[in-house]
């Protein structure tokens, strides 16, 4: 009994070796050194690879099925086309994921004037934000069943949207931001309906993780000066956050996360309170990262063609603008540059791989995290 207990000890921690050394093989192996998507150290977003991404959303903007409505029937005239219920954002599986792909063709645009398929795209982000279309869209929001539709994961990329045309100089820009108004001032005015309403924060790594949510509406809100929505994201993100402390970072990710709980408190964080504070606050919610050996290994996906394991490749993106943005706020943590960049470089070459779970929306996740590598809200 004595040697038999030995014997199956020495099997276990071989299985566990093993195990780990699957794991880095599984993260090496995904990596593919000679795609045009790898990004290094020094370099950035540029027109090849700018051409490359902008496919993604632009093939799926007019692809209406499958789609995901998300939809509450409250009678039989609501059963409806995607197309006729949400004629600005119906492409690209889900609405969400409509609106984030067209911030993606408005950011890429913006940042390369020279795209190949420009004036492609100008063409449909001229059709899909018309003042129609963007009027139908907020019937739909004042329906009494879809008082919550999208909140706050859609609510807050098309507010990124918003940003991303008010930041733009450019009569296109101009256009369709006068176009977006009625729909974008209805969200920003449900958050603060809604956030005073909110008592806990909603800590999970999917489509109402709270920090995430908060992160995108407090940039709009900065760029467009809405005080009164800035003010109401700084005060619930003090009540839900401040005292926070010791960050359960080991328990991260969960198998369907493309948010980190920890990350995106981090992340809205770093916005809402002074550089000073925030790093005293950093130092008791996460100790462990400021530390120069401070590891952390990428989100493994084991199969992209299923739609939610293939969330993990969105995490890896996410984390890492949220590590860049650190570095923004806090120089002292450039260590953690490093680790955002393994995070991009798993997942940025595998990104279009016929793959429509994750083809659909991916590219937006990337174009953000590079953005952030540049230093546009990260280094």
């Amino acid at each position: 009994m004595k040697y038999t207990a030995i014997w199956g000890l020495i099997i276990i921690v071989i299985a566990c070796s093993q195990k780990e050394k699957n794991i880095k093989n599984t993260v090496d192996n995904t990596i593919k050194k000679d795609s045009i998507l790898m990004i290094s150290k020094e370099s950035q977003l540029n027109l090849e690879q700018a051409n490359h991404l902008s496919k993604l959303p632009l093939n799926c903007i007019d692809t209406e099925y499958p789609n995901k409505l998300n939809q509450t029937l409250g009678k039989e005239e609501d059963l409806n086309p995607p197309s006729v219920l949400h004629p600005a954002f119906y492409g690209c599986f889900d609405w969400h994921s409509a609106v984030h792909g067209q911030w993606s063709l408005v950011t890429l645009l913006k940042q390369f004037p020279n795209l190949e398929n420009a004036e492609l795209i100008r063409e449909k982000l001229i059709q899909r934000i018309s003042k129609e279309n963007i009027l139908q869209e907020v019937t739909y929001f004042q329906e009494p069943l879809n008082k919550s539709y999208e909140r706050t994961y859609g609510w807050a990329w098309l507010l990124k949207l918003a940003e991303e045309l008010h930041n733009w100089d450019d009569s296109l820009a101009r256009k369709l931001e006068n176009n977006l108004y009625p729909l974008t001032n209805l969200i920003a005015n449900k958050y603060i309906e809604f956030l005073p309403k909110l008592i806990y924060p909603i800590r999970i790594g999917t489509h109402t993780n709270t920090g995430f949510g908060l992160t995108f509406a407090y940039d709009y809100a900065i760029a467009v000066g809405n005080d009164k929505l800035k003010n109401a994201i700084v005060e619930r993100s003090l009540a839900f956050f401040e005292s926070d402390t010791n960050a359960p970072l080991a328990w991260e990710p969960g198998g369907y996360d493309f948010l980190s709980p920890c990350f995106e408190e981090i992340d809205i964080m770093r916005r809402v309170l002074p550089a000073n504070k925030f790093a005293a606050w950093l130092k008791k919610f996460l100790p462990e990262l400021s530390s120069l050996d401070f590891k952390l290994e990428p989100g493994i996906v084991s199969d992209r063609e299923d739609g939610h394991l293939v969330h993990l490749d969105g995490l890896n993106f996410s984390r890492a603008w949220c590590l860049y943005g650190i570095v923004q706020t806090l120089p002292k943590y450039h260590h953690l540059k490093k680790i955002a960049l393994n995070h991009i470089n798993y997942s940025l070459p595998t990104i279009a791989d016929a793959n429509y779970e994750g083809e659909h929306w991916l590219a937006s996740f990337a174009i953000y995290a590079l953005n952030c590598k540049k230093g546009k809200d990260g280094e």
